[in-house]
C-alpha cells in the first residue's frame, strides 16, 4: 500500500530537533519557531496563550500542508521580552492549566466513586 505510516505523523526521527528557532533579521524582537510532528492542536493553544501576554505584539501559526507534519509559529514581542522567553512563559502557563484541569477531573472522579 502507498499510504505513509501513521507513526510518521508523531514519531520524531533520530537526530531531528522538536523545536527550532530562527530570529527575524528584518523585524526586531521577532522570530519563527518550527515545531516538528505537531498540528493545529498544539499550535492554536500556544498562539492563544501567547496572546494573553501583554508583551506579545503578534503570534500566529500555519501548517504548511496536511502531509507536512510541522507547524510554523511566528512571534513578535515588544522590547520587554524576547520571542523565546514569551514562548517559554506560554508553555509554563499551559502546563499549569493542564495540571489544574487534570486535578479537577481527578477530584470529580473521586467524588463520584464516594457516592
Amino acid at each position: 500500500m502507498n499510504q505513509p505510516s501513521r507513526a510518521d505523523r508523531f514519531v520524531l526521527p533520530d537526530g531531528e530537533r522538536k523545536v527550532t528557532y530562527e530570529r527575524d533579521t528584518k523585524v526586531e524582537n521577532a522570530g519563527t519557531f518550527v515545531i516538528q510532528r505537531e498540528d493545529h492542536t498544539l499550535a492554536n493553544l500556544l498562539r492563544m496563550e501567547l496572546h494573553k501576554n501583554p508583551d506579545v505584539v503578534f503570534a500566529g501559526y500555519k501548517n504548511p500542508h496536511p502531509t507536512d507534519h510541522r507547524v510554523i509559529l511566528k512571534v513578535h514581542t515588544n522590547a520587554n521580552t524576547t520571542p523565546v522567553q514569551a514562548l517559554r512563559d506560554a508553555v509554563t502557563n499551559l502546563r499549569a492549566e493542564v495540571s489544574d484541569i487534570a486535578q479537577q477531573f481527578a477530584d470529580e472522579i473521586n467524588a463520584i466513586r464516594r457516592q
